[in-house]
Formats: C-alpha cells, structure tokens, sequence
C-alpha cells in the first residue's frame, strides 16, 4: 500500500506554495488588524468632542497589553497547543481565525461612534472609571482576537513544518514572516488615508476595513482544510501517518514534561520573549515616538515608520533560504540582537540630536535586519530540539512565555511615558531587552557547540 503513492502533495511545489499562500495571508490580515490604532494614537488621545475616544497613553499601553492578557493570565496557549497537537492544523486552524475575527468585530463595536452614547457604553464607563467603556470593549474584542492570532501564529508554524519537511523549511516560515510583516507595512499607509477619508468615522472605518480582510483569511483557511485533509489521506496511505494520526506517536498531556524539562527549550524562549518584548510594544508606540522627536504630523511619522518591516519581508525568504542550504543559525540571532541595541540606543540618545528624517528613516531600516535575522532562524530551530508531536505545544509555550513579556511590557512603557513624558526612557528599556537576549544567544550557540543540536547546520537534506 505504501508503494502506492510515490509523489505526495507536498512534493508538488504549485500544492505546497500555495499552502503557504493560504496560511500566511491570513497572518497578513492579522498583522494589519493588530497595529491599525498605532498610527492613530494621538487621534485617539483626543476628547470624544474632538472626534477621539478621551484615552490617555496608560489607557493606550493597556489596550495594547490586552492583547495578550487571556494569553497569559488565562494560560490560554498553553491549551492552545494541546488543542493543536491533538485536534490538528486544520480544526485548530479554523478556531483561530474564527476567534479573530469574533474579536475583530467586538472591538469594532468597542470603538465605534454609535456605541459611546449607549446605556451599555455608560454603564462600562460607571466601574473602573480609569479606563473608560470604549477602551473596555476594546480589550474585551483584543483579548478575544490575541488568543486567535497567537494560536494561528503556532498553527501556521506545525503547518509550514508539516508541508515543507525535508524541503525549504526555513524559506517557507521565512516568507510566512515577510508576508505577514507586509500588513505592518500597509496598514501604516492604509490606516490614515481611511481615516482621512472618512472624518465622521475616523478611528472606526480603518477597523472595520482590517476585519472584513480577516473574514477573507478565514475563507482561506477553510481552502487550506479541504488541501490538508487530501494530503493526510496521502500520508496514511503510504505509511507516513503523522503524529495526529498515527497511534503509537499519539500526543498525551505527560508529553508536556519533556518541553518544561528541556534546557535548550527555555533557552530559545527567554530569547524569543526578550528579543520581541523589544520589536513588538516598540511598534505600538513608534508613530508617536517619531511624530514627537521629529516634529512630525502622525500621518508623515506612521509613513516613515512604515517601512520598519520592508528590508526585513525582502532579506527574510534569503536568509531562510541560506539556513536551508548552509546553516549558521544561532551565529544569525546573535548578530541580530546586537543590531537591535544599536538601534534602540540611537533611538534614546542619537534621534532626539539630530531628529532629521533621512536618520530615522535609515534607523528604522537598520532594525529591519534584525527583524529579519532573528526570527528567520529562531523559529526552524524549534524543530530540531523538540519531538514532532509535541511541537504544537512547544511553539505554544513559546509563545505563552512570549506572551508574557508582550502583555507586561506595553503597561510598563506606557506608565514610564507617562510619568517622564519622554521616549528616552522608554527606549533605554527596549535595548536592555536587547542585551539580555544577546546574552541568550551566546548560551544557545555554546550549548548548541556541546550537544551537536545542529542550529548551525543546514536544514535540507542532501540525498
């Protein structure tokens, strides 16, 4: 029966590329749908007179952090990963996209102008008066739509793992991350021309139009079902059923020892929280951190720092593409934190003297390729210490632990903004994350050297 079926669909490259099509444009929406508010900060700050929704920056850091909160405090990924290595890609795949776009639409409602006059909205407004109805809803909606695109982020990854074994793994998750990067990029654009467009309207329409994109990732992952659900067929018929299928390598909650045991796995995930506590909060505050430093309008500061994810969508396919065929992965996330305390140093002291574009502009560039180099060769690395069939579990866990760091960290930036009424202190911060997980690579790298996990080595393999 094996003999049966020689080609399977992953080793057609029209299937498998267009699996990784389906998958990450679903991440391009979500991508576009988490930062759409960045650029719209200072708007959002105003009175509900001045058409704004009377936020505050604390207000705005807890919005951010709420991301994450159901993530964290909840432990909702670390039953997202269990969810995902015993239900599979495909039903979790679905859940995901369908709790971002539940959570899309109640945040939605959250900030629209229609809702601020309801009973509903002043009875939010009447407990906790610190934070007000709109901003409640809100993160009620984020918090629902975080645990979606954190799971879809995991799912995504087993996807590429599964359809691109012994292939272009590293290529594959690397323009997955481009991709999804690229709605960073245009919602920075898109974001104030709608809002522009729309005066009576102008926080709620650039919403609206990021959730009417994740119904149609949602459409996508139902395609991806009906493709994988064939391949799993291929799989069995040719004795290669994977661990969602096979019975003796069936995942078991006891499983779960052997990701909080593993050293090198804590290692890989102090990294990760370290290196994007300083990449992802940074972008919920850099439009305003550029429009105060240079003077700038925030439509002019969101453009500029638009093009923070362009170098690193174009240098991410190469470089996965290099760890494919020659390796040297931990060397690339050493290299990369140290690019990022360049950055976030010049940011603190270097832009604030001489606050000229063209220096922002190349400064925002330059942490492009760090953006690039790290995670292009973090996350293929995961495979290589963690068993297949815990996989889902091991990438929810890392991203729980990151979760953390990315819930934490917008509260703490937003309160120290608040109190010194500068980004020096808050950028200082962001490169003290950057040393730390400097100090995680060079750990990985030397236990790597001992124990031969092979993160330096080329992920295809040669026949």
């Amino acid at each position: 029966m094996a003999e049966a079926v020689k080609k399977l669909m992953n080793d057609n490259p029209v299937a498998r590329w267009g699996v990784l099509i389906l998958v990450a444009s679903m991440m391009f929406f979500a991508y576009m749908f988490v930062d759409v508010m960045s650029p719209l900060k200072s708007m959002i700050e105003k009175s509900v007179a001045e058409g704004g929704l009377g936020w505050t920056s604390s207000t705005f850091g807890t919005y951010a952090a709420s991301e994450y909160f159901l993530n964290v405090f909840c432990l909702f990924l670390i039953f997202a990963g269990i969810i995902l290595d015993k239900m599979g890609v495909r039903f979790t795949g679905l859940l995901s996209a369908g709790l971002m776009v539940g959570g899309a639409i109640i945040k939605f409602i959250g900030i629209s102008d229609w809702f601020q006059g309801t009973a509903f909205c002043a009875w939010l407004d009447s407990w906790w008066v610190a934070l007000p109805g709109s901003a409640k809803l809100a993160c009620l909606g984020f918090m629902i739509f975080g645990c979606g695109c954190e799971m879809a982020g995991t799912t995504v990854s087993k996807i590429l793992a599964k359809w691109f074994k012994g292939k272009e793994m590293a290529l594959a998750m690397g323009l997955e991350m481009a991709i999804a990067r690229l709605g960073v990029f245009a919602v920075m654009w898109i974001s104030p021309l709608i809002s522009s467009a729309f005066p009576s309207a102008a926080i709620a329409a650039p919403l609206g139009f990021c959730t009417a994109l994740l119904l149609i990732g949602l459409i996508n992952f139902f395609v991806f079902t009906v493709m994988d659900s064939k391949f799993d067929k291929q799989l069995e018929a040719a004795g290669q059923a994977t661990s969602e299928h096979s019975a003796e390598d069936e995942f078991h909650i006891r499983d779960l020892g052997k990701i909080f045991t593993s050293k090198m796995f804590w290692i890989v995930a102090m990294l990760c929280v370290l290196y994007y506590s300083a990449i992802f909060p940074f972008q919920r505050y850099a439009p305003n951190f550029l429009e105060e430093t240079l003077g700038v309008t925030a439509e002019t500061a969101s453009r500029l720092f638009s093009f923070f994810p362009i170098l690193a969508m174009v240098l991410t396919p190469f470089l996965g593409g290099f760890l494919d065929f020659k390796g040297k992965g931990a060397s690339m996330l050493m290299l990369g934190a140290l690019i990022m305390i360049a950055c976030h140093l010049s940011f603190a002291f270097l832009l604030p003297v001489f606050p000229y574009k063209w220096l922002a502009f190349l400064l925002i560039i330059i942490l492009g390729v760090s953006f690039s180099l790290v995670p292009a060769a973090l996350w293929p690395s995961v495979p290589k210490i963690i068993d297949e069939k815990i996989l889902g579990s091991a990438y929810c866990v890392i991203f729980w632990v990151q979760n953390i760091g990315l819930c934490l960290v917008p509260l703490l930036i937003g309160s120290v903004l608040e109190a010194t009424g500068g980004y020096r202190v808050p950028m200082i911060i962001f490169s003290i994350f950057g040393v730390l997980a400097f100090l995680f690579s060079l750990w990985l790298k030397a236990e790597d050297s001992r124990k031969g996990y092979g993160l330096e080595k080329p992920n295809v393999e040669k026949k």
